[in-house]
């Protein structure tokens, strides 16, 4: 069994995502032991309240510096006992220590197609407003394992979507949380829960 934590900062419609596989069995072999969000208003708790998951508020307002915060998070997180830690809408940058106590077992799902419109500054509707900007035709979501850059970890997976003409930054948001991070985080956390995923020499290997 697969001990999962998930990082939230909204509304938590990829953790709903990852719920769903598990409730529909579509992902196996995996158990949700925490739900870790920095906004205590975030919907992403209640919805780990409705599923009977923990769900944990470890906010930077609440400590009196960000060393201080990071060490919340990090002995929040170990206090867990997980085997991956799922990123799913984190706006919080992680911090090195809970990089290196846990390499190649933080993934995160970004709503672009790495290495476009990705890196500092390149985060929710941001993304999007980006792409529209650049008047791209194609855009979409990457999961990626992370490592000390800004989403510079290796790809895990990738899925395109089109970008229409008549596109807003929240019409292609919606259709890329829709057409392609609801499929691709869930899929990416089943295959690493049953060994189809390995990292060799900074890349993502699938085994058979």
């Amino acid at each position: 069994m697969l001990r999962t934590v998930v990082c939230v900062s909204g509304g938590g419609t990829n953790l709903q995502a990852i719920l769903d596989a598990i409730a529909k069995g579509t992902v196996t072999d995996v158990k949700i032991v925490g739900v870790i969000s920095n906004n205590p208003n975030a919907y992403a708790l209640e919805r780990a309240k409705l599923a009977g998951v923990p769900g944990l508020c470890i906010s930077p307002k609440d400590y009196e510096n960000r060393e201080a915060f990071h060490e919340a998070l990090l002995r929040t997180v170990d206090d867990l006992k997980p085997d991956l830690v799922v990123l799913a809408g984190f706006l919080v940058t992680i911090p090195p220590a809970m990089i290196k106590s846990y390499v190649n077992r933080i993934i995160n799902i970004h709503p672009s197609l790495i290495p476009s419109f990705c890196g500092v500054g390149y985060y929710g509707i941001k993304v999007h407003e980006g792409a529209l900007q650049r008047g791209v035709k194609v855009s979409g979501a990457t999961v990626h394992f992370v490592d000390e850059g800004t989403d510079t970890g290796p790809i895990i997976s990738q899925k395109a979507v089109e970008v229409k003409e008549d596109d807003t930054p929240a019409s292609l948001q919606k259709r890329i949380m829709e057409e392609a991070e609801w499929q691709l985080l869930p899929k990416a956390i089943d295959d690493i829960a049953h060994g189809r995923i390995s990292v060799t020499d900074g890349r993502v290997v699938f085994n058979n």
